[in-house]
């Protein structure tokens, strides 16, 4: 079986994978401010790199953010095994 990806810049098929999944939208600690605006947008996974390196923040301003850098949400829906996954990584549109 093959992993299934996608790739995405619909903010409600990002909510719906994310909550799918118990992710939050968060940021990278000490990354915002200084022309960087919120900063470097990650979710937050159960398990995931955690509280020390991850804050959380809304939606509006993770869409925001996504939105005014360009981005695009790459994700995976299945791991090869047929497993879900967790896989996620924000692309240049």
């Amino acid at each position: 079986m093959a992993s299934e990806t996608h790739t995405t810049i619909d903010h409600d098929e990002i909510r719906r994978w994310v909550d799918e999944h118990d992710g939050s939208p968060a940021r990278v600690r000490g990354t915002e401010g200084s022309g960087a605006g919120t900063g470097v947008l990650r979710i937050d996974f159960p398990g995931g790199a955690g509280e020390d390196q991850l804050e959380h923040i809304s939606w509006e301003e993770w869409f925001t953010t996504f939105d005014n850098n360009g981005l695009a949400l790459l994700y995976q829906e299945k791991k090869a095994s047929g497993e879900d996954s967790t896989f996620a990584k924000l692309v240049e549109r």
